[in-house]
């Protein structure tokens, strides 16, 4: 086993073994589990660093041990992989620290960063999948470690939220393991493979592959909570901040538009999808996801549930980006896989503290809130900017790519529908910073919690601070090197032989 293979599995072992031993940590050992989260997440960081230099490099990363005949347990890295660790590996460290200061005071605390790491190890596991098989393995883990933590509070609601979650993603996971056997039975192992592996089958059993692709899409489906796939979504927000937080940005939804991802370009190869005919409906599911999510938000008053809305129509805009045939439109959507993250991130984070320092759960409690927690709600509309698409920040880059791309593929309507994604996003998103900012505050909140000298808890200020940040300078700095946006220009290359 030579260094290369040492890095993939110490990547996944990183948070592995840290979630495991924290589970025997007695609840007083406040410290050590703390320096255990931080140690393991740094580590992990560390070690994808030095896997992005290696793929950027064209050095090769694999990991293989045999299950069954004809079955493998396989890991790899490929440009589409360390894109999708580096941001889950990023966003851990700053949503563990977040998490620590959320939870200082509640109970079951190692239970929860026990899970917690489970989670992200069965999430970069899932990245860094290079087969069917172990893509499948990591999926269900992923499943199975995040109930869990959607049912953490152990409330009545937190548990009818978290059958809820059970039902739709098992459901979804039996599904995906039919669609895995039916095409495996069809085409043998499936290795994810740049420009797909179909080309050649497709020719002779088109239909059935298409009946095959939709089989994906609906398993798939349910984790990206595409319409009518999302109900469990808004139903998962009773779960603590950081859960939502990594729900939404990182792990559950991202795992499911990950997995259409490299269905389309590594599984079905771009060009056979679209000689097969399947990607134009993909396209008009995402899209009528993207306004039906959008309109759904309009009317939601608690803020979490509001925001629970726009993840399912920004996710789509990755599946929408992966259906439009070109390379700029995969630039568009596959960029927006770290674009949402970090806006999406820093707005569960900002909600979080509005919670736990004012008792704030609603839209319309959050009047003068920006002048009682200025940097957070500065945060907060950073993020809510850049989703409506306001120049210069990561969601307008996302935004232009995609309408370029659909206007190169002659989708126009494309078009038509992220414009009015955009009046959406500013009319559900402009009214709670107006309401922030301009709005006079409440003579008391309905639960505030003093910090000193800080508006709130130092590890719940600093995650947000740094993510909004990073929102602004995706979109300043889009076109350096090393950038998302760069690295996904990489990935369109490769997939469409350019």
């Amino acid at each position: 086993m030579n260094a290369n293979s040492l890095i993939l599995l110490g990547i996944l072992f990183s948070s592995l073994v840290t979630g495991v031993v924290i589970f025997f940590l007695k609840e007083e050992n406040h410290r050590l589990r703390t320096w255990l989260n931080l140690l393991g997440a740094g580590l992990k960081l560390v070690l994808v660093g030095a896997l992005v230099w290696g793929v950027r490099a064209g050095e090769t990363f694999s990991v293989r041990y045999a299950l069954l005949p004809g079955l493998d347990f396989a890991l790899g890295a490929d440009a589409t992989s360390v894109l999708f660790v580096t941001l889950s590996t990023a966003l851990w460290l700053l949503t563990t620290l977040y998490a620590v200061g959320y939870l200082e005071d509640s109970p079951h605390r190692s239970r929860f960063f026990g899970f917690f790491s489970l989670c992200v190890s069965a999430t970069v596991g899932l990245a860094l999948s290079s087969n069917l098989v172990t893509f499948l393995i990591f999926y269900e883990l992923l499943t199975l470690s995040t109930y869990p933590l959607v049912v953490h509070r152990g409330t009545p609601e937190a548990m009818r939220g978290g059958k809820v979650y059970l039902c739709y993603t098992m459901a979804g996971g039996a599904v995906l393991l039919l669609a895995v056997a039916w095409l495996q039975t069809l085409a043998g192992p499936i290795a994810f493979t740049e420009r797909g592996v179909l080309k050649a089958l497709a020719v002779t059993h088109g239909g059935e592959l298409q009946i095959i692709f939709f089989v994906f899409i609906a398993a798939l489906g349910v984790k990206s909570a595409l319409v009518p796939l999302h109900g469990w979504l808004p139903k998962a927000m009773v779960a603590p901040a950081p859960v939502s937080s990594l729900l939404h940005a990182v792990a559950v939804v991202k795992a499911g538009a990950f997995g259409i991802v490299r269905l389309v370009y590594d599984v079905f190869g771009i060009e056979t999808a679209k000689a097969l005919g399947v990607l134009e409906p993909l396209a008009w599911l995402a899209a009528f996801t993207i306004l039906y999510g959008s309109v759904r938000a309009l009317f939601q008053q608690k803020l979490k549930t509001r925001l629970a809305y726009s993840t399912i129509s920004q996710v789509s805009y990755i599946v929408l980006g992966t259906a439009i045939f070109g390379p700029l439109a995969t630039i568009g959507g596959l960029v927006h896989l770290v674009h949402q993250g970090l806006m999406k991130i820093t707005m569960f984070f900002c909600a979080g503290n509005y919670a736990e320092t004012l008792g704030v759960h609603r839209v319309d409690e959050l009047n003068g809130a920006g002048r009682r927690m200025p940097w957070t709600t500065a945060a907060f509309t950073v993020a809510a900017l850049s989703m409506i698409g306001m120049p210069f920040l990561a969601g307008a880059v996302t935004k232009q790519f995609l309408k370029e791309g659909a206007l190169a593929a002659g989708d126009h309507w494309v078009v038509w529908v992220l414009n009015l994604s955009s009046l959406l996003n500013a009319a559900y998103f402009l009214p709670i910073v107006y309401r922030a900012w301009f709005k006079p505050a409440p003579a008391q909140w309905p639960a505030e919690h003093s910090f000193g000298k800080w508006e709130t808890h130092w590890m719940l200020l600093l995650p947000p601070v740094l993510t909004a940040v990073a929102v602004i300078l995706a979109g300043v700095f889009a076109e350096t090197p090393f950038s998302p946006l760069e690295w996904v220009k990489l990935i369109a290359r490769r997939e469409y032989g350019e």
